[in-house]
């Protein structure tokens, strides 16, 4: 369920756009939140035009509370 932080095309009202949902892990909930969430759309955004150093990308993790596994 996480993606790539694009907004799908979908009705947020459809109960069936959320039928998915209904197995889903805490993390996957967290995902959804967080994908919708402006202020985290707009940090994201800042951070895809400049050059991604590992400081910037670490401070946008921290910020945030993300963790990637590898």
């Amino acid at each position: 369920m996480r993606g790539n932080g694009a907004m799908p095309d979908t009705d947020w009202r459809s109960e069936e756009a959320y039928s998915g949902l209904k197995k889903a892990e805490a993390a996957d909930l967290a995902w959804e939140w967080l994908r919708r969430d402006r202020n985290y759309q707009e940090d994201y955004r800042r951070l895809s035009r400049r050059q991604r150093s590992s400081a910037t990308t670490d401070q946008f993790r921290r910020k945030w509370g993300l963790s990637f596994s590898s």
